[in-house]
């Protein structure tokens, strides 16, 4: 499939370990790091980067196995949120970008983003958050039966890997206000054609931490930890509340964590809340942005 009309940018790659990493990188000025969540990709903050590339500089990863990144096995590469974060420093790194970041994180973006932001908190200038979480499962929360069916189960692997079940399904039931064009739905699952190329998408839901014998449970612990540390910096949350995972449950532990933020709540959204209300969310942003300079 061609994307270029609808994802009009140059392509960059950085090697890591033998496996090409995707990114965005558009735009001078403060850096903007947009971070995606499964099963998206750097497709899912397109028209923010639009926007904001006349301001600022917008980097964009495909985490390895999304988007245009590389898809390996697991004998090439480890699938955990440990191995995300590092991804994420090492592209930042290279790029030689380490003050004033404005993160945007969505879904398991937020575990990643944060992730990396915890490791360097003075590295984090604004935060901008859309229906993620950087904390595990909350106490009023019951995890999702069709998550949990993806996460524990052969019939998941088989939904999953085999008829690419989740992103086709979230490209449907994600949006709330109008069904996504289908060149837009064809767009977000394109690169996850095969049982091979879905083998992320598998693998963070089987990576979502639901104990604490589970491997990522303490390091989201942490990450939860470090949230205090961002009390004081610029926070906007932008929340399509018609979420099926990221719903209330999660909005109520951001407004405890971050009391400071200036919140947005869309009833009538779901979870890709940037394709529901798309120019809402960018003006938004745009004017938080120039709030906060």
């Amino acid at each position: 499939m061609n994307f270029d009309s609808l994802f009009p940018f140059r392509r960059n790659f950085l090697d890591l370990n033998g496996q090409k990493y995707h990114y965005l990188n558009e735009g001078s000025g403060e850096p903007v790091v947009m971070v995606h969540g499964n099963p998206s990709w750097s497709f899912y903050y397109r028209n923010l980067v639009t926007e904001l590339s006349h301001q600022y500089q917008c980097i964009v990863p495909d985490h390895i196995g999304c988007g245009l990144s590389d898809k390996p096995s697991d004998a090439d590469y480890d699938y955990t949120l440990n191995q995300r974060i590092n991804d994420l420093e090492k592209l930042l790194d290279h790029l030689d970008i380490k003050q004033n970041i404005t993160l945007v994180v969505h879904d398991w973006g937020g575990m990643i983003g944060m992730g990396y932001a915890a490791r360097y908190p003075d590295r984090i200038k604004r935060l901008v958050i859309l229906n993620t979480a950087a904390f595990n499962l909350p106490k009023t929360k019951k995890f999702p039966i069709p998550l949990w069916i993806c996460r524990n189960t052969y019939l998941g692997t088989a939904l999953v890997r085999g008829f690419n079940a989740f992103s086709s399904i979230a490209s449907y039931v994600g949006v709330k206000r109008k069904a996504m064009p289908a060149t837009i739905r064809k767009a977000y699952v394109a690169p996850f054609n095969s049982w091979k190329n879905r083998i992320s998408t598998l693998r963070f839901v089987q990576d979502i931490p639901l104990s604490p014998e589970d491997r990522n449970y303490q390091l989201v612990e942490n990450i939860d930890s470090s949230l205090k540390h961002f009390q004081t910096i610029p926070t906007v949350i932008c929340w399509g509340l018609q979420d099926f995972v990221f719903d209330k449950h999660f909005l109520e532990m951001w407004k405890q964590k971050m009391p400071h933020a200036e919140v947005h709540e869309f009833s009538d959204c779901g979870h890709y809340i940037l394709e529901d209300a798309s120019n809402e969310v960018i003006n938004i942003v745009q004017k938080f942005m120039d709030k906060n300079p």
